[in-house]
């Protein structure tokens, strides 16, 4: 069989410029197990997915979609579909609610939770039943036993001259990370991604940018955070094992630059700790690495910050979140204080590190004088990079429990309407309104980066005047309040309205 794996094009964000990572891994499982498989990702390639298809002739397409994402995957499943292919789509929206893209009959499988073991079963399962279908773009349905048998498959089961939706039990997560095949970093065009942070630090010429992951899943419960395929575990992988991988990047693939994107990398302090002299050891301290998600400042110290710079760590990220201590505890309920945040601050810049710190307006509760305590608290770290991000609803959060429970006014009339690098208010509750909310927003960037010392490094970087139409571009965006008007709330809504924010988006 000849496999496709595939990601939808954004056009919600511009910000994601790292290899898909969950297909990757997919691809390690797949080529591991004797299968041809290629990769598309459809933020770098010019060759529409139709073409693609029309020329590759592949036998199955998987599709892997976060919820802004989901539409955009229904489609690429319909392109797949009218030339044949098996269609499987996977990813965090469909772990949330599998049964809405299975309602779709350009959809024949979807994958809930981890995918590596399924994907694989599931291509063995296709030798043994392939399915039938009335029509070219009807969905397939299966009777043979072993789909009853994957583990967080969903598929229509035949029945009589149709078939009828199964949701099989979910897939445990995976303990024994060391036994996943490593990504098929190789598989990916790496030479079309832009370095992993190319908002903020500009364009690397002939950048060869790979992403690792050395442990799946947070135990922390942020009121905001969506994770419906790592779940609230930790699990690490060994330092041999990400060694391993980390000298393949390094010597064989000629990465350029690494990013680690776990939830929480350094949960372990120790083995945090370890990993670094182990980069140090083998030499592979000479190129670059960034931890592109932030970093839990509950475990970190000065040593460790010592340590990630002679293993060659360029900058650090933290989740500040809140400068309202109250609004960390009860709102977000991030587990840190305000002055743990200033520590590990000191110490990473003592360390000689970058640092960048990630901050969120808009959560439920929060007041013109809490957002304003956090654009201060910015101020006060002075990270090199400072991310304002506006409080996005994400299905089976606590937050949008918060919302749904409270009676909170979602202006999203569609579920790409959550893309969290958007500049626009998602919701109203109270007092906080949308206005409040994107004003300060607004005002938190232009009080951080045009101060005359933030301006006058800026201006003297090349790739500030390389890139002028786009930095104007992003200055109207961040500098400039938008005056796009909000969904209103007496809107026309989606016929199978039922009361529930999930229905309101589906």
């Amino acid at each position: 069989m000849k496999i496709l794996l595939a990601s939808p094009e954004s056009k919600l964000w511009n910000s994601r410029q790292h290899i898909h990572m969950g297909l990757g891994y997919l691809a390690g499982a797949l080529r591991a197990a004797g299968y041809n498989v290629e990769i598309y990702d459809a933020s770098v390639e010019e060759e529409p997915l139709s073409d693609v298809m029309r020329r590759g002739r592949y036998d199955v397409v998987g599709i892997s979609s976060p919820t802004p994402l989901i539409k955009e995957a229904w489609e690429a499943a319909r392109v797949a579909k009218s030339t044949g292919a098996v269609t499987i789509l996977g990813g965090p929206h469909l772990t949330i609610d599998p049964d809405e893209s299975m309602q779709h009959p350009e959809v024949d499988l979807v994958v809930r939770g981890e995918g590596e073991d399924a994907i694989v079963e599931i291509m063995q399962a296709l030798e043994l039943d392939a399915g039938v279908q009335e029509s070219t773009m009807a969905p397939r349905v299966f009777e043979h036993k072993a789909w009853s048998e994957i583990l967080g498959l969903s598929y229509r089961r035949r029945n009589g001259h149709g078939g009828r939706v199964v949701h099989n039990p979910p897939r445990p997560l995976r303990e024994d990370l060391d036994n996943i095949p490593f990504p098929a970093h190789d598989l990916f065009k790496i030479e079309k991604y832009t370095n992993l942070q190319p908002l903020t630090d500009g364009l690397i010429p002939n950048s060869r940018s790979y992403t690792i992951v050395t442990s799946r899943g947070c135990p922390f419960k942020c009121t905001f955070c969506s994770k419906p395929v790592t779940g609230d575990t930790w699990r690490a992988r060994s330092v041999e094992n990400v060694i391993a991988e980390w000298r393949w990047l390094v010597q064989d693939l000629k990465a350029t630059e690494i990013g680690i994107t776990d939830d929480i990398w350094n949960y372990d302090l120790d083995r945090a700790k370890e990993l670094c002299r182990r980069l140090i050891e083998e030499g592979l301290n000479t190129v670059p690495w960034v931890t592109v998600h932030g970093m839990k400042v509950n475990f970190a110290d000065l040593e460790l910050f010592q340590l990630m710079k002679a293993a060659g760590a360029k900058r650090v990220g933290f989740g500040v979140e809140s400068g309202d201590q109250e609004i960390l505890n009860k709102v977000i309920r991030k587990g840190q204080t305000l002055d743990m945040v200033r520590q590990v601050f000191r110490d990473a810049k003592a360390a000689g590190l970058e640092t960048m710190g990630f901050f969120i307006f808009g959560m439920p509760h929060e007041t013109e004088e809490t957002m304003e305590k956090t654009i201060r608290f910015a101020l006060e770290l002075e990270p090199d990079l400072a991310h304002f991000i506006i409080a996005a609803p994400y299905p089976g959060t606590r937050l949008w429990e918060m919302l749904e429970e409270e009676g909170a006014e979602i202006f999203s009339r569609d579920w790409s309407d959550l893309a969290i690098q958007d500049d626009k208010a998602h919701f109203q509750l109270g007092d906080l309104t949308a206005e409040l909310v994107e004003r300060k927003w607004h005002e938190a960037y232009r009080r951080f980066y045009l101060r005359p010392s933030r301006l006058a490094r800026r201006l003297m970087k090349w790739d500030t005047w390389r890139r002028a139409p786009e930095r104007l571009r992003d200055a109207k965006r961040f500098f400039m309040n938008s005056r796009r008007r909000h969904a209103s709330p007496t809107s026309p809504r989606p016929s199978d309205w039922q009361g529930k924010a999930a229905r309101r988006l589906g």
